[in-house]
């Protein structure tokens, strides 16, 4: 058994064989290996960034809605402006540049 001195004392110990395979195992062959947690870890990130960008215009829609609610000029510039609206004596003129 001229193989088994090579290895080193350490390895020949059935316990941390036992570990080192078992670290293995969860390292590379796992259902959950690093390199999945790597990914979801990037995901989470992207679902972070886009929740604040979702919040931050929830909070524009409600500042503007509140104009909306609260300003009848406002109302009317949007009424104009979104949905070109007009008064009877009046003409709407729309200049597309291109």
């Amino acid at each position: 058994m001229k193989i088994f001195k090579n290895i080193p004392p350490w390895l020949r110990n059935k316990y941390s064989l036992t570990l080192l395979v078992f670290v293995v195992w969860l390292v590379f062959f796992d259902h959950n290996d690093l390199l999945v947690q790597m990914e979801r870890t990037s995901e989470l990130k992207q679902l972070e960034k886009g929740k604040d960008y979702y919040t931050e215009q929830i909070q524009e829609m409600k500042k503007e809605l509140s104009e909306l609610d609260n300003d009848p000029a406002s109302l009317e510039k949007a009424a104009r402006e979104r949905y070109m609206m007009k008064k009877d004596n009046e003409d709407v003129f729309i200049i597309e540049e291109k």
